[in-house]
């Protein structure tokens, strides 16, 4: 059954399960990456409450079903920034040694932590939406055009929104990397 079908046909309960079953998985572990497995299955079941209340409101002419899920899913998303940028802040202050690198499987644990905190601390600076478009990149497999529909803006701001995230993300990994290798410079910038 396509997704159109599927949707023409939510007025019952009993069709609804074949989109919740369809898409749970994919909206699930998209929030669940975003804001960690309790708030994401609630923010997971609220989307598709919404889904369900409003499914008069989906534009088959516009795009997917998925893109639209994906939509609810970002909008109930932005209510959650604040939480999400200070918890990327506070992964990023966490303070622990580099790790000697090796095959020792509390050496790459470790590794990993560094390595996410990091990236933490590169995707807290980031502007909210270009957040939002990195991560439904990489979590997801929406196209530029599916998330372009999933967050109601342009395709080419999409890919502008992107590139820019990855831009910044890349300097911000560079000059983590630079600071980790020279903190005496760090720390004379800073004193000076």
């Amino acid at each position: 059954m396509s997704d159109h079908a599927v949707l023409l046909s939510l007025a019952s309960a009993p069709e609804f399960e074949d989109v919740f079953e369809r898409y749970f998985d994919d909206v699930c572990g998209f929030l669940c990456r975003r804001v960690g497995p309790e708030l994401g299955e609630e923010l997971t079941a609220e989307t598709f409450a919404q889904a369900f209340r409003g499914w008069a409101r989906y534009d088959a002419q516009r795009g997917e079903l998925r893109a639209w899920l994906f939509g609810i899913a970002a909008n109930l998303l932005r209510s959650h920034r604040r939480t999400e940028a200070r918890g990327l802040r506070a992964l990023a202050r966490e303070r622990g040694e580099a790790p000697v690198w090796g095959h020792d499987p509390l050496v790459e644990r470790l590794a990993t932590r560094v390595e996410t905190r990091r990236l933490a601390r590169a995707l807290a600076k980031l502007r909210a939406r270009d957040r939002d478009v990195l991560l439904l990149t990489a979590w997801t497999d929406l196209s530029s055009r599916e998330i372009a529909l999933a967050l109601e803006i342009p395709a080419g701001t999409v890919r502008s929104r992107l590139n820019r995230a990855r831009r910044q993300v890349q300097a911000a990994l560079v000059a983590a990397d630079h600071a980790a290798s020279h903190p005496l410079a760090n720390k004379e910038a800073t004193d000076g």
